[in-house]
């Protein structure tokens, strides 16, 4: 019998496949990517380390859509409000993904390799080391949870004859986009904090420098 040209399973249909029963179910198993793949249960495990793995190639797929290019340009700020938003777009795109993505270690290469070039930033920037993470981690947060609120509905309240300030402030909001609004909000209020804690505590561009170093000679 001959092969067939196009191999039935490979990494790439496995986490479009994880991806897609994601998005439509919420959840997938490992048994459900090898039924819907036409294969049995344990082909997929030469291919990938089992559910964990699964995860990270739908990790991959999703991380893919975030422009990782923005992590490059200058000045610091414009170039993580450009990465903020086009991460949100990513996620915005597979909001049940999120539970399970911010629930579980990062081990993907590309997806480490985005996160160290938003490190190499803030530390080129002036931020001292002790800051990058916390930053980073706090923008995610905020991120995913602007990425879920747009799979939400624009009414989030109900407001009651006991609640008559809510209901005037609900009613003095402008039109719909109340995600957009608060996302805008958030993110203006994440960058403005961010800027008073660069160049403070001590590491500054020293560090920056040191880190860079030892990036490189890890490297070379």
């Amino acid at each position: 019998m001959a092969r067939p040209r196009t191999p039935l399973l490979d990494r790439e249909r496995i986490g479009a496949t994880g991806l897609q029963l994601l998005a439509e179910q919420g959840e997938f198993s490992v048994p459900q990517i090898a039924r819907a793949l036409g294969v049995q249960t344990g082909s997929l495990y030469h291919h990938v380390d089992g559910r964990a793995g699964v995860i990270e190639l739908i990790r991959e797929r999703v991380c893919a859509l975030i422009d990782g290019g923005a992590l490059a340009a200058e000045p610091w700020d414009g170039a993580l409000e450009a990465w903020a938003r086009s991460y949100r777009a990513a996620f915005a795109a597979y909001p049940r993904a999120i539970p399970l993505l911010m629930t579980t270690p990062v081990r993907a290469p590309a997806v480490l390799a985005q996160y160290e070039q938003a490190v190499a930033l803030l530390l080129r920037a002036g931020f001292p080391a002790e800051r990058v993470m916390p930053l980073l981690t706090g923008l995610e947060n905020l991120v995913l949870g602007s990425a879920l609120d747009l799979a939400a509905p624009d009414a989030m309240w109900e407001p009651t004859p006991q609640t008559p300030l809510l209901a005037r402030a609900l009613a003095a909001t402008p039109g719909p986009g109340r995600a957009e609004a608060a996302f805008e909000v958030g993110l203006a209020a994440f960058l403005a904090h961010a800027r008073t804690l660069r160049g403070g505590g001590g590491g500054g561009n020293a560090g920056a420098a040191e880190a860079e170093a030892e990036a490189e000679a890890e490297a070379g």
